[in-house]
């Protein structure tokens, strides 16, 4: 298999394997799509913390969308805000960074737990309610040392911007 340096990405990021159908014939089929147990398989979160049901598509090394069906059943509800329920940006934004999360983990080399180290430039666009389903774009934008790192993610509701912003990580032992 040959490597080919991604040409959109800083030198430091993973390499992203091509073909080489002289030795080796196709390279295998990449995994694009993880369900709520292959998740759970990856991230540590757990109810009422997880907040990623599936992941629609996947690019090694580079995004994940991912999607968060919003239930009236959900723990935060009941406080936020009686009378009319409203996801809490907070929680939006943490469901972005699990989505990050499956980019991080699936990495070579990357391993240990990925942290939050800030967040900059976030804006809420406008509510997610109950029944909405809240699709998820989170792209790597540069991982150094495979230890710290820089996502830009967007939340999205029927094509609508929810929320965006830039997530920063670190990965401890």
């Amino acid at each position: 298999m040959t490597t080919v340096v991604n040409p959109n990405s800083p030198q430091d990021m993973v390499a992203i394997a091509a073909p080489d159908s002289i030795t080796n014939g196709p390279a295998p089929a990449v995994k694009t799509t993880f369900t709520l147990e292959e998740i759970q398989a990856l991230l540590p979160h757990r109810y009422p913390f997880a907040l990623v049901d599936r992941i629609l598509d996947y690019v090694p090394g580079e995004k994940a969308v991912g999607l968060k069906n919003v239930t009236f059943n959900e723990p935060h509800f009941q406080g936020h805000f009686p009378g009319r329920p409203i996801m809490p940006g907070v929680l939006i934004v943490e469901a972005m960074a699990q989505v990050g999360g499956i980019v991080l983990t699936q990495i070579p080399g990357v391993s240990g737990l990925c942290l939050f180290a800030g967040i900059d430039k976030v804006r809420f666009r406008r509510p997610v309610v109950p029944g909405d389903q809240l699709v998820i774009t989170v792209e790597l934008l540069t991982i150094k040392r495979k230890r710290f790192g820089k996502m830009k993610a967007r939340a999205e509701v029927e094509g609508q911007l929810a929320c965006e912003g830039d997530l920063m990580f670190s990965v401890v032992d």
